[in-house]
């Protein structure tokens, strides 16, 4: 619930598909799939095959679908991969989550592009369980808000985006401490409190 889709959706809009129309090809600089909820190697090379827009060929084996991934790529000039709901790795048996952790580095070695994991705490779990790709993968964690200076802005930015007829009493120090306290500072649980009491606002027209 701390944004990290959201922050993956906004850079997948910076850098959308672009189509030539002199060389009639797609140039896709950014693939992101989610992981499968049962992932397995056909899976994975299945979800990459969608998000580059191709037909999903009938009855292939893991090699044929591999191959055709690693030629889309590199048609389309793939730069980057983004794997989001990473964790979903986890659901897989031991075996199942070694052969997509080899995918993975098989593709990162391949295409010679950086790939980015994004999920819960459980994430960096999956990928720590292969020490080569650990030692590849640099974490960063979106920590809840913390009543800071920072929290002030995000209720201020927030206020003025409600469509509300007399301002909100965000900038109340008991307020804002009221508002962290019931949401334990995740972004989502601030938007729904914030979003329920506009609603109750309007409601009794307050």
């Amino acid at each position: 619930g701390m944004g990290n889709t959201r922050i993956l959706q906004k850079f997948l809009r910076s850098n959308p598909a672009v189509f030539n129309e002199t060389t009639g090809y797609t140039r896709l600089a950014v693939a992101a799939i989610q992981m499968p909820p049962h992932p397995n190697e056909k899976h994975l090379y299945e979800e990459i095959l969608v998000s580059l827009g191709a037909v999903l060929p009938y009855s292939s084996s893991a090699g044929t679908l591999r191959h055709r991934v690693r030629d889309l790529c590199r048609q389309m000039n793939v730069r980057m991969l983004v794997i989001d709901e990473i964790h979903c790795l986890l659901a897989g048996t031991y075996r199942e989550q070694r052969i997509i952790l080899n995918c993975i580095r098989f593709l990162a070695n391949d295409l010679r592009i950086p790939i980015v994991c994004a999920g819960t705490d459980e994430a960096k779990t999956a990928l720590l369980t292969d020490e080569q790709l650990a030692d590849r993968f640099e974490a960063f964690e979106l920590a809840p808000w913390k009543d800071d200076t920072d929290f002030h802005q995000l209720l201020a930015s927030y206020a003025a985006l409600l469509p509300l007829r007399h301002p909100s009493q965000l900038r109340d120090a008991n307020v804002r401490k009221r508002l962290h306290a019931m949401s334990d500072g995740v972004t989502v649980r601030i938007c729904r409190l914030l979003e329920d009491a506009a609603i109750a606002a309007i409601n009794s027209n307050t």
